[in-house]
């Protein structure tokens, strides 16, 4: 495989083999691939842990009696709509 870098791309490549970190190119893709791969996974593991807070605030407020129907719902919220959007007939 051949690859075309950007000249700031490849002056980075050669700085971490010039500081040592890596020993040739390919182990710089590899490990920018790997911390990818890990930010990926990081968002993944926030995003789920932010639904599961939603759902157990879900939880909790039907276990209080705090929810209500889906059809009450949408009507609250286009009453809601129809209120703060309505055009007045005083012109």
């Amino acid at each position: 495989m051949q690859i075309f870098l950007p000249p700031e791309v490849e002056a980075l490549l050669q700085r971490q083999l010039k500081s040592g970190k890596c020993h040739n190119a390919v182990d710089v893709i590899v490990a920018g691939i790997k911390l990818l791969e890990q930010q990926e996974e990081d968002i993944y593991q926030g995003r789920l842990q932010e639904l599961q807070m939603e759902a157990r605030i879900g939880l909790e407020a039907s276990q209080e009696g705090k929810v209500v129907d889906g059809s009450t719902a949408m009507a609250q919220i286009r009453g809601n709509l129809r209120s703060r959007y309505s055009v007045s007939d005083e012109v």
